[in-house]
């Protein structure tokens, strides 16, 4: 059997990997950098940011800690290691797909038939094809939208200097995390958010306690704004926009355009093949399959949660079709987290989405001020939420605002795929010392 599949970024690179595992050829069409959005301009360089901006942020708390630092900040050597980081990983990835079952093919991809695909004027044919080819960043069609300075999560990661004013539109978690990001690193932060809440996909409650912490840090945040226009404005630029209160406006350097990521569809000649789509992506079956047998799509270009971790089991989930497999994925609980300082994190429902389902829950709560290890770090803001069915105990979601909340969503995730209860997690014996408790405090609420 011989797989083509569109697009090297974690979908399509680790599909072809596990495919190979299996003993299937794979053709490995790559349109970019291997990795592709998530490694080379998104969640990797990105979070190297991060782990800097968190640096300075601690070294800002440490004199009141009793240790005297005076921290020099040079962003070029920053910039420096997010390349090298990224590099790095790519690199590794070109290591894995050195398999004599992998054929990597550069280039852009257009479908020709069920199974044929054309990659600058050469034929490929396979059996399946899954496509993988992700999204780009999208964009408000409004005034001045294509001005010099208005950026996208692409060109801000190719930043040669920290802008002193930076406009974000978009309140969601691309937004947010560069918001928090260049607060850190010196930058005058506002964003503007057409919803009337941070995070409109989040928990309400997590969504107006992190507006209020991102707030302290001294980020202005303009909720329930309507974005008009774009113009020049001395040597920068100003951003229109409609408020509660009326019209108004705010000047910047830079103006980060964060309002979502659409389906990158370009090239692709699906609709000559009839595949069915929408303005969301590409439609497909539970099993990633869409309305031409044999073509699979996966990842960012069916819409959805556009997650990293989304994608490489929506890859494991066609390539299981594929070869007659069963498997006990389930796409309902997927967990997203938010790197901002503090971070956020969820999982399975919100309270709101279950009350809407017609769902009787409670919800039980603890804070990190509550809990020694965060005590000790001194870095106490935060809660844990958990939403359960009153009926049974059954686990419905978690939602965690608080350090390392990213990496304690994952406990929750675990036992939501299992099916877990209340009194399951109450019996978990929890590590002490540790900023998990926060999810056993809760339990015993």
């Amino acid at each position: 059997m011989k797989i083509i599949i569109i697009g090297a970024g974690p979908g399509g690179y680790e599909t072809a990997v596990e495919a190979a595992k299996r003993g299937i050829e794979v053709v490995l069409v790559a349109g970019g950098p291997l990795g592709g959005t998530c490694l080379n301009e998104g969640c990797i360089p990105t979070k190297t940011f991060c782990h800097y901006a968190e640096l300075i942020e601690g070294m800002s708390r440490a004199e009141a800690l009793g240790i005297t630092a005076a921290p020099a900040f040079d962003f070029a050597k920053v910039a420096e290691r997010k390349d090298a980081v990224v590099v790095q990983l790519r690199e590794g990835i070109g290591q894995l797909l050195k398999n004599k079952l992998i054929t990597v093919v550069e280039g852009k991809a257009s479908l020709k038939g069920a199974q044929t695909v054309v990659v600058d004027g050469v034929e490929y044919s396979g059996d399946k094809i899954i496509i993988a080819t992700g999204s780009v960043s999208a964009s408000l069609s409004i005034p001045g939208a294509d001005l010099p300075g208005v950026i996208t999560s692409k060109e801000i990661l190719e930043l040669t200097d920290v802008p002193k004013r930076l406009i974000v539109i978009g309140g969601g978690v691309i937004g947010l995390e560069f918001a928090s990001i260049f607060k850190s690193f010196g930058s005058d932060v506002t964003v503007l958010e057409y919803a009337p809440t941070i995070l409109p996909r989040f928990d309400t409650d997590l969504a107006k306690r992190l507006k209020l912490a991102l707030g302290k840090r001294g980020i202005k945040i303009e909720t329930a704004a309507q974005v008009t226009g774009i113009a020049k404005a001395g040597g920068g630029l100003a951003v229109s926009y409609v408020a509660k209160t009326g019209e108004a406006s705010v000047e910047g350097d830079l103006v980060l355009m964060a309002v979502g990521r659409r389906p990158n569809l370009e090239s692709l000649n699906i609709a000559d093949l009839g595949i069915e789509f929408t303005r969301r992506g590409i439609v497909v079956d539970e099993n990633l399959q869409t309305n031409v047998p044999g073509i699979y799509a996966i990842g960012d270009i069916v819409g959805g949660m556009m997650l990293a971790h989304a994608a490489t089991f929506h890859g494991l989930r066609a390539l299981n079709h594929i070869c007659g497999v069963s498997d006990s994925i389930d796409f309902g609980i997927i967990p997203a987290a938010v790197f901002t300082m503090p971070e956020a994190a969820c999982v399975g429902m919100t309270e709101d989405e279950a009350k809407a389902a017609g769902i009787a829950v409670k919800c039980l709560k603890s804070q990190f001020r509550a809990n020694g290890k965060a005590v000790s770090m001194d870095d106490t803001e935060g809660f844990c939420k958990i939403v359960v069915r009153e009926e049974d105990g059954a686990l419905l979601g978690c939602h965690l605002f608080g350090p390392h909340s990213a990496d304690i969503i994952q406990e929750v995730a675990a036992l939501l795929t299992r099916h877990a209860t209340l009194s399951d997690l109450q019996s978990i014996i929890h590590a002490h010392p540790t900023l998990g408790e926060v999810i056993q405090s809760a339990a015993h609420i």
